[in-house]
């Protein structure tokens, strides 16, 4: 979870039409457009509504920090030592990024982006690591292997302008036929 805030219907319109998140701030007694003033704007991927229809949940795409602070999220403070399970790979996609921005002196996933060719061979080579792995190791060793997997493939969609999240449009696609 990134965030919580309020919507009026108002704030909710807004949202709809310009796929960016709006909220009605209760103290101000006004709308606001997350990110308007930061850069840090939510771009609506999908909204569901709970069991009550008294709560909506909005799935988004960051753009930066969620929370007003430089936080990822504005729920940073507690129990932050372990990570919940759909934060890993945001948090992976937006470290590439960042890579790809900054672009410092000796980063391996800057070395992975400029050259795609390198890139391809490297998700080919984990492929064939995690499947020898899950035939000659142990799950820890196929889980590594996994992950080394998944971090080449996120680079290479990066390299081609993609993320996960278009992987994952094709996966829902596919769940509906």
């Amino acid at each position: 979870m990134l965030t919580l805030a309020y919507m009026n219907a108002e704030s909710l319109r807004l949202t709809r039409e310009t796929g960016e998140m709006h909220f009605f701030s209760r103290s101000r007694q006004q709308l606001w457009h997350k990110g308007a003033s930061s850069g840090n704007t939510q771009a609506l991927r999908a909204m569901r509504l709970d069991c009550d229809g008294d709560a909506l949940l909005a799935l988004v795409q960051p753009a930066g920090p969620a929370c007003h602070t430089g936080e990822p999220t504005c729920f940073h403070r507690g129990e932050t030592q372990t990570s919940a399970p759909y934060e890993s790979l945001p948090r992976l996609e937006r470290t590439i990024a960042d890579r790809d921005r900054a672009r410092p002196e000796g980063s391996y996933t800057v070395s992975l982006l400029a050259d795609p060719g390198r890139t391809r061979a490297k998700v080919q080579e984990e492929a064939e690591e995690v499947a020898r792995a899950a035939r000659e190791e142990t799950d820890a060793r196929v889980a590594e292997e996994a992950a080394d997997v998944i971090y080449h493939l996120a680079v290479l969609l990066k390299g081609r302008g993609l993320t996960l999240a278009d992987a994952e449009a094709v996966l829902d696609g596919r769940r509906q036929r």
